[in-house]
């Protein structure tokens, strides 16, 4: 059941989210119960992980990490 909030902020804020809200096709008020629910579901381990990492977690191995010398690597580079 939806009831209704009434919200006081800045209107600068006010402007930039009804300019990201016409962009995304979202309405304030979906945006603020998406933000408000994050806040208050239970976190997963990996929830700090952006998109990115968790794409390209698993291309190293970690027998390539053990052998891998950064250093070594750097001296070798600006020799």
């Amino acid at each position: 059941m939806d009831s209704k909030l009434t919200l006081k902020m800045d209107s600068t804020v006010i402007g930039s989210i009804k300019e990201y809200a016409a962009n995304n096709g979202k309405s304030i008020s979906k945006i603020v119960e998406d933000f408000f629910r994050s806040l208050t579901s239970p976190k997963k381990q990996n929830d700090n992980i952006s998109p990115l990492v968790k794409e390209l977690s698993g291309i190293i191995s970690e027998k390539d990490l053990q052998n891998l010398d950064y250093t070594d690597y750097l001296e070798k580079k600006y020799e």
